[in-house]
């Protein structure tokens, strides 16, 4: 089951997406949802906050831009 305390990324308010799926990747994903007793949309999310993580790990996505300071 999903255990929402070992989340790295503090959100004060969250994006939302609109996200188009082949009907047996939804298909398989509301089963997986299902089996796992959670909303289908935060398995989703969840899936792709991991992937993000994933991918920041292997340094496949640039760093964010620094905040200039001011006065620079």
């Amino acid at each position: 089951m999903y255990d929402g305390s070992k989340v790295k990324y503090a959100i004060a308010v969250s994006k939302r997406l609109n996200l188009t799926l082949p009907d047996a990747v939804f298909d398989a994903l509301e089963r997986w949802a299902d089996a796992e007793g959670r909303p289908t949309a935060n398995l989703a999310a969840f899936i792709v906050e991991t992937a993000v993580k994933q991918a920041e790990a292997q340094n496949k996505i640039p760093p964010p831009p620094q905040k200039k300071t001011e006065g620079r």
